[in-house]
């Protein structure tokens, strides 16, 4: 199975998000969508945390660490 990008991801969970707010929609694939929504969110909040450890400064010596590394 193909793992998918963050971009591609949000673009999912945005078509969960008009299922939702689709008058015509069942109970049952409005729950379908919410749930497909929830794994959604829960795959994006994986990825950019993944994202942010990873985010690095330059400082004054010209070597890199951590953003949030003490100063």
């Amino acid at each position: 199975m193909k793992t998918l990008s963050i971009e591609e991801n949000f673009a999912k969970l945005e078509e969960a998000i008009q299922r939702l707010e689709n008058e015509d929609t069942s109970l049952e694939e409005a729950f379908a969508a919410y749930s497909e929504g929830m794994q959604l969110v829960k795959a994006c909040n994986n990825q950019i945390d993944r994202v942010e450890k990873q985010v690095l400064k330059l400082t004054q010596e010209g070597t890199l660490e951590p953003l949030d590394a003490e100063e």
